[in-house]
């Protein structure tokens, strides 16, 4: 489904261009992209089941966009899920990704004044 991927990519595209804004250098940007991707995939549940996390972790969850992405592509392809089923993780990294790119571009805004 290429509306989830394009979806998904406008949240991932809106934290980086928050983590440029807060950077003042390229490594900076290079350390915070870490910092914040490595645990983004570590509590995405494609290594760990969400379910067996710590329940204040699975709250945490809820802001990472790449959780409701496997979600989605695990059902695109494992079972065969189509927009009926997987509208509410759609909504939900719709939701996330047009936070992130309007709070990212303020900031960007801000930044050039």
């Amino acid at each position: 489904m290429p509306l989830a991927t394009a979806i998904y990519l406008l949240s991932v595209l809106g934290i980086g261009l928050f983590i440029s804004t807060i950077s003042r250098t390229q490594q900076q940007a290079l350390m915070a992209t870490f910092l914040f991707y490595i645990p983004a995939v570590l509590l995405s549940g494609f290594i760990f089941p969400i379910e067996n996390m710590p329940k204040i972790i699975q709250y945490g969850t809820y802001i990472n966009p790449l959780r409701y992405f496997l979600v989605i592509i695990r059902g695109i392809f494992l079972k065969g899920n189509g927009f009926d089923i997987l509208w509410p993780q759609l909504a939900a990294l719709l939701l996330l990704g047009i936070f992130v790119i309007t709070m990212s571009s303020m900031r960007f805004r801000k930044r050039l004044d």
